[in-house]
């Protein structure tokens, strides 16, 4: 007798309109489909593993008491604020993430934000939007300057190694001091506000979690040089907006580029959206033309993995709130 298929549910896709490149999964599992918040419970009920595609978390939170046989969950992103609740964050089951699709992608963003911010060019877009000729401008160059990475994870060592080859020198905060292969010494929460003062450019890659929430105070914009750059592709609520938009205005720091917000849509009274120093991002840093095919692909190796018995990819500490490794 042959062992029984896995059945995987796949939350926020329908069989017409399913992930793109999930069709390896076939040959792996029986794939339920639960396109809407009605079909979550029935798609769940007899499941071995969820793949959560495009499915808010109320969706699974509220039917999560149905999932008796779920072993393992696979989200469609790095971070995992948007689907940890404590019943999930309590319970056995294995959480993975999407952690390697994105990072180079949102590196290389960080690093067009620096340039754009260092050499002018954001300034002559603001310009040319008035058909405004500002010429006998200085700018500084980017080499030389020094970048203080806050979340010191994948995001913050692809940003390290290749603001290094443009000549930047990097420290970076995290939650313990510890020594980093990319990064070298990382300073800890004691070190947090010294770091921000040396920084041109501070780039917040933190996760939200309860120790991440509104980490960017006012406390933290008045460290940083009036000069500073401020760049965040975190999560928005890891800063108090309010603040920022303060610090922004009173010259306590220089300028920001944010490619994340605490309410997206960013509201469309925010004053952040007319401040000529600030780069507004809609949440789109690390999606490059094929990020949803190599979503889809972790999900079927790990699911490959799921079959076999083998240790999955891309783990997350639920109590933490992050992924590990």
């Amino acid at each position: 007798m042959s062992p029984r298929r896995p059945i995987v549910a796949v939350l926020g896709a329908s069989a017409d309109e399913p992930p793109p490149g999930i069709e390896p999964a076939f040959e792996l599992a029986d794939l339920r489909y639960a396109g809407d918040i009605d079909e979550v419970t029935s798609a769940i009920a007899h499941a071995d593993a969820i793949f959560a595609w495009g499915a808010p978390r109320s969706w699974l939170e509220d039917a999560f008491g149905t999932a008796a046989g779920v072993r393992w969950i696979q989200a469609a992103s790095d971070g995992v604020d948007g689907l940890l609740f404590p019943a999930l964050a309590a319970s056995d089951v294995v959480v993975t993430n999407a952690r390697g699709v994105f990072d180079d992608p949102i590196a290389e963003w960080v690093v067009a934000a620096m340039l754009a911010f260092t050499t002018g060019l954001q300034t002559s877009v603001v310009d040319q939007t008035e058909a405004r000729w500002t010429d006998g401008r200085r700018r500084d160059r980017i080499a030389g300057q020094h970048l203080v990475v806050v979340g010191p994870g994948p995001i913050g060592r692809a940003t390290a190694t290749r603001a290094r080859a443009l000549g930047l020198t990097v420290e970076a905060v995290g939650r313990t001091v510890r020594t980093d292969e990319v990064l070298g010494r990382i300073a800890g929460p004691d070190g947090f506000h010294e770091a921000l003062a040396r920084a041109d450019h501070v780039l917040d890659a933190l996760p939200l979690t309860p120790g991440t929430h509104g980490m960017f105070d006012a406390k933290a914009f008045d460290a940083m040089r009036s000069t500073a750059h401020f760049v965040n592709v975190g999560r928005g609520a890891t800063v108090d907006e309010d603040a920022l938009i303060d610090a922004i205005r009173s010259g306590a720091i220089a300028g920001a580029s944010l490619d994340v917000f605490v309410e997206e849509p960013l509201p469309s009274d925010s004053p952040l959206w007319s401040m000529p120093s600030v780069a507004v991002s809609p949440h789109i840093s690390g999606d490059v033309h094929d990020w949803e095919q190599a979503v889809v692909g972790v999900f079927v190796d790990n699911l490959r993995r799921f079959v076999a018995g083998e240790p999955l990819r891309n783990a997350v500490d639920t109590e933490a709130g992050f992924g590990v490794g």
